[in-house]
């Protein structure tokens, strides 16, 4: 699990890197236009992304920024939300090389968001959601960067192109 999990960690932070490549291409009005997605415009797609990780890297860390709200908008400037994205690929690569198997088997206890009560699952389970969550939106983003620059403005996300690329996953 724990292999599986270290390579989906150095997949997101690949693949956000190729998003925010494509963002930064972009004029200032179209980074910020409203398109009409879950979270708005791209910048708030980005934002929320940024947002979600730190909400569940604190629950399964105990450590990082407190963030309130899922539409929180973290800073529209994309240089700065580029640092603070790096940053927090690298804190979850760190994270998930740091565990074992039976940690990553341990159970976590949190509180939604948008709910009253508590869940308990297996931080790998969390992992695996934090992973995918990246992905949903992230497609959302790549729709967004089409819409706005072409259907070639982002370098495709394929986790096999990552594999082929990085050779994790190919043994």
């Amino acid at each position: 699990m724990k292999q599986h999990l270290v390579m989906m960690a150095h997949y997101n932070r690949w693949a956000n890197e190729r998003v925010y490549r494509a963002a930064a291409a972009l004029p200032e009005a179209d980074w910020r236009a409203d398109q009409g997605a879950f979270f708005g415009s791209l910048m708030g797609t980005l934002n929320h992304l940024l947002v979600t990780d730190r909400i569940w890297m604190r629950r399964v860390s105990g450590d990082g920024p407190v963030q309130t709200r899922l539409d929180e908008i973290v800073t529209e400037d994309l240089p700065e939300l580029t640092r603070l994205r790096e940053a927090e690929d690298a804190r979850i690569i760190a994270f998930v090389e740091g565990l074992d198997e039976d940690g990553a088997g341990a159970p976590v206890t949190y509180g939604p968001l948008t709910a009253s009560g508590s869940f308990t699952q297996p931080l790998a389970a969390l992992l695996i959601h934090l992973f995918n969550h990246e992905t949903h939106h992230r497609g959302q983003a790549t729709v967004l960067l089409t819409r706005l620059a072409g259907r070639n403005a982002c370098e495709p996300l394929d986790l096999v192109a990552f594999q082929r690329a990085s050779g994790m996953g190919m043994a």
